[in-house]
Formats: structure tokens, C-alpha cells, sequence
């Protein structure tokens, strides 16, 4: 059995590269890692030396197990298997909040993919807000029979670069979206309330599509903030989380926090919304969660102003070792373990193969 991954969002370049800096994009290149020989599916057909783009219907669907990422199309997918074999195989990659949808359809449909076709998803979070979802959405002898698990995504730490300490300290708005969710005005608010208090270079790298929203350019006519595309290359990223002071999270809901999590490793003191979604991401007793604009005010100018001991704080918060606290919970080492033992264990072993030589050979992935 060969694996084919299936993301709407493909961004790949002339040379067969899956590019871009979003979640997606992360997430369909760890997936071709840890399935060599995997293909994408696309929209049309195309043939590179190590990667192959094939439209679902020349899929050969009888020997394959397609990992799904646009979660609510499972069905359609199934079906449109179906007529090439009598058990086609598909799997849910949850990579997402559950509740990203308000659409009682949209819910619903959902539900009923995560109940019908196991899913694996993005963080132990997820997959209890998931079992909740198909257990209020469907019908008993559905939900009793769903097979939903998941761990924390984690983030490669090897990418980590050491400290550099900026003369300004850089406070990091830390998305590449301004969506409606993330709640960017209320970033700019309290930035712009700490900025008149002591100085800080506040910096934002946005998807391009993001780049000319209403947050983005009332962010860019600050003249201590910084407003540009997303850094062209991954260790051009981690360079720039490197001297990166600290950040504000807005967030109304998040289903793991990849950027956070990366950004906290990499030493920035994290300035978070007293919710659920991030109090996942730390240990009991982190310190710095707030309730009112006006606390994140607080905490955010103790951050930039004392950094020193706010890292001693963490490290109070984490027996010792914060940092040593998220490398042991946040290694994507573990998240890579844990989806490809239960590709085992729900379909059984995969064939990995090497698009260079034409060789391949059983596996447990």
C-alpha cells in the first residue's frame, strides 16, 4: 500500500518542491518525509524527479491510502474511489480548529467525515474537541465506532538558532494571517499602548494576501513597526525568531500554535490570552497569561523591559528548564511516531518507495 496526500492548497514550485511557510505547506513536506515516495494529488497531473502530482481519479485507489487534509471532502473522495475498488482507504488529517466552521452544514458534514473515516489530528486538544463534535453531530452507532486520535505537532528542533539579542527589543506579531480570529486590532491596541511607554520594534511578516488588509497597513504607518512579506526561506525564519524579544497572542482560538510554540523555543517570552488553546501549549504555572487589554499591557512591557527575569520566571514555571520542558513536549519527532503507528494499525503496513531509484519496499512507515 503507497500513500497520496490530498491538500487543496498545493503550493509547489518548478521544480517539485512543496514551498511556503503556512501550516499546509509544513505539514504535506513532514508528511513526504515520513512517507518517502508519496504522492500529492492534485488538480492535474505533473512528474517530477523525486515527486508525482496525480489527479484522484488516476490514483490506483486499490493500492493506496489517501491522507486527507481537506477533511470534509473524505466523503466524495470515498466515493469517487469507490468506483475504482471495493474498499478504498482514506484517512483524515484533522490539522485545523473544529470549529472553524459556522454553517450547521458545514458542521455536520464535518462530523460525519471524522466519524465515518479515521482521523488523526493535530494535538491532543484537537482530537477531544473532535470526539465532542461527532458525538453532539451524528448519530450514536456513528460516534461509537469513530476512531479519532492525535498528538501535539510539534517543531523541528534542529532548526533552532542560538540567541541574538536585538539594541531595540522586538516584539513579534505571530501569524502570517490577520484573520478575523487571530484579532489583530486588538495586537495593534496593546503594542501601541506599550510603544508610547518604553521603546520596542514591533515586527510582522504576512501572507501575501494579508499584506494589504486594513490591520496590515494600519500597523504599517507606525513608525516602530515593521510590515512585510514572509521571509523567503526557513532558516531566514528562525534567524529572525532568534533576536525576537517577545510576542502577544491574540488569538480567540487556536487548534495547536506551531508559530508560538517555535517562537517560545527559540527564547521569546510569550505573552498569552487566559484561554484554554494556550494553556495547552505550557506548563500549569506559566506566568504570563492575561484577562484585559490592560494586563497584556502589563505583562508585555514587563516582557520587553525585564526580559531577564521573565526567563527566569519561565524557567521557575518549569522545574528548572523551560526551554528543556518544550523540547520534551513539542518535539515533532513524537507527533511523527505517533501518525505513523496509527497508519499501522488502522490500514495496515505501507510500501515506501524512492522516486530516484524506483525501488521500494514494505514498511510500518
Amino acid at each position: 500500500m503507497r500513500v497520496a496526500i490530498k491538500h487543496e492548497f498545493l503550493n509547489v514550485d518548478r521544480t517539485g518542491h512543496v514551498i511556503g511557510h503556512d501550516a499546509g505547506d509544513t505539514l504535506v513536506r513532514r508528511l513526504l518525509r515520513l512517507f518517502p515516495g508519496a504522492h500529492l494529488i492534485g488538480a492535474r497531473g505533473q512528474r517530477f524527479p523525486d515527486l508525482d502530482i496525480v489527479p484522484l481519479e488516476m490514483v490506483d485507489a486499490g493500492q493506496t491510502l489517501i491522507i486527507n487534509m481537506d477533511v470534509v471532502d473524505s466523503v466524495t473522495v470515498w466515493r469517487g474511489c469507490r468506483t475504482l475498488t471495493e474498499r478504498p482507504r482514506v484517512m483524515n488529517f484533522l490539522w485545523w480548529d473544529v470549529n472553524r466552521y459556522d454553517n450547521p452544514v458545514e458542521k455536520a458534514a464535518l462530523a460525519l467525515s471524522c466519524a465515518l473515516f479515521p482521523t488523526f489530528t493535530n494535538s491532543e486538544r484537537t482530537s477531544r474537541a473532535t470526539a465532542d463534535m461527532v458525538r453532539r453531530w451524528t448519530v450514536k452507532p456513528l460516534a461509537d465506532r469513530a476512531r479519532i486520535s492525535g498528538v501535539n505537532l510539534g517543531i523541528r528542533l534542529e532548526h533552532v538558532q542560538p540567541r541574538d539579542e536585538p539594541d531595540i527589543p522586538v516584539v513579534l506579531y505571530p501569524a502570517i494571517y490577520v484573520s478575523e480570529r487571530k484579532q489583530p486590532n486588538q495586537f495593534i491596541d496593546i503594542v501601541t499602548a506599550v510603544a508610547q511607554r518604553t521603546p520596542i520594534r514591533v515586527e510582522a511578516r504576512l501572507s501575501g494576501a494579508h499584506l494589504a488588509s486594513e490591520p496590515a497597513m494600519r500597523l504599517a504607518r507606525q513608525p516602530w513597526a515593521s510590515v512585510g512579506p514572509i521571509v523567503p526561506s526557513r532558516a531566514d525564519y528562525w534567524q529572525a525568531l532568534a533576536h525576537t524579544t517577545a510576542f502577544l497572542a491574540t488569538a480567540a482560538e487556536e487548534s495547536y500554535g506551531l508559530e508560538y510554540v517555535e517562537a517560545l523555543v527559540a527564547g521569546a517570552v510569550g505573552i498569552f490570552p487566559d484561554r484554554d488553546w494556550a494553556h495547552a501549549l505550557v506548563p500549569a504555572d506559566y506566568p504570563f497569561f492575561y484577562r484585559t487589554p490592560a494586563e497584556a499591557e502589563d505583562l508585555l512591557e514587563r516582557a520587553v523591559t525585564d526580559t531577564a527575569a521573565c526567563r527566569q520566571a519561565l524557567d521557575g514555571a518549569a522545574d528548572g528548564d523551560f526551554i528543556g520542558w518544550l523540547r520534551d513536549r513539542h518535539d515533532d519527532d513524537n507527533f511523527e511516531a505517533a501518525i505513523a503507528e496509527h497508519v499501522m494499525r488502522w490500514f495496515g503496513p505501507v510500501t515506501v518507495a524512492s522516486t530516484q531509484t524506483g525501488h521500494s519496499s514494505p514498511s510500518a512507515a
